[in-house]
């Protein structure tokens, strides 16, 4: 049971990372990006249990800030992606500047937040 079960794991990552690497460059970027958000998202709560969260506000600041961002990131590799069919009639140019617009949005709140 096992040892099949070890063969399927072992099956399914060779077919993720085939599939994979016919991803373009420009969507592993952004998929970089999105695993450095949330990466960033995890260290500060570890960092929160571990010290403790004084300015409460500064910490739901910087993680509704990583979370954000790796939506809006998600949401921009949605739209840059060429496969999608929902998305074809728009460039990847405008699906920039609403990524970076949003983001500019975010922080705004984000800073407003803070106080």
């Amino acid at each position: 049971m096992a040892r099949s079960t070890t063969k399927d794991a072992q099956a399914l990552f060779h077919s993720l990372r085939s599939a994979y690497s016919a991803t373009p460059t420009n969507l592993k970027i952004i998929d970089l990006y999105v695993i450095f958000a949330v990466l960033t998202a995890i260290i500060q709560v570890g960092y929160m249990a571990i010290v403790g969260s004084f300015p409460f506000n500064s910490f739901l600041s910087g993680v509704l800030s990583c979370v954000g961002t790796a939506v809006l990131a998600v949401c921009l590799r949605i739209q840059v992606n060429k496969e999608n069919k929902e998305f074809k009639d728009l460039p990847p140019e405008r699906a920039f500047a609403d990524f970076v617009l949003c983001n500019l949005v975010l922080h705004l709140v984000i800073i407003n937040f803070m106080g």
